[in-house]
């Protein structure tokens, strides 16, 4: 059984990844990141790396630049990139508990339980947070970020 200290928040290792290259494009700016230098820095795989580079852009956080000599860049400026804005496209609106599938009736005790109504709150504080934090937020050290983040 689960102890209310064993439960935490947990995005999917694509939103990690996600918010990883954006740090990354965020403390090379106005430079192009290449999905080759992202997989090697943070040692991810370049074929899941272009899958979340994919979906970034698709979502208007990152711009691709095609051809030899070309790379991700942000779409726009660190302060306009919303975190809530970024874990929303990727996980949606986040099921935690199966009453917040729709249709889903196969929990018998979900006309008198509250927990669909309390991890709903709990779910609208987390993006209320993530909502207030922008990218640039993120790397306040941007000297310090790229230096930890130059290919070794």
């Amino acid at each position: 059984m689960l102890c209310p200290k064993d439960f935490y928040m947990r995005l999917t290792s694509f939103s990690d990844y996600a918010l990883r290259l954006l740090i990354l494009c965020a403390s090379r700016a106005p430079e192009l990141v290449t999905i080759a230098d992202a997989a090697a820095i943070y040692g991810i795989s370049r074929n899941h790396l272009m899958k979340v580079a994919n979906e970034l852009t698709r979502g208007g956080f990152l711009r691709s630049v095609r051809g030899r000599n070309g790379g991700l860049h942000l779409a726009r400026p660190a302060e306009e990139i919303s975190i809530g804005a970024v874990v929303r496209q990727l996980e949606g609106g986040g099921d935690f508990v199966e009453c917040f599938v729709p249709g889903n009736t196969g929990c018998v005790i979900a006309p008198a339980c509250g927990l669909k109504f309390l991890f709903s709150n709990a779910l609208e504080d987390f993006f209320k947070r993530l909502d207030s934090a922008t990218l640039a937020d993120v790397i306040r050290k941007p000297a310090q970020i790229r230096a930890l983040l130059s290919p070794a």
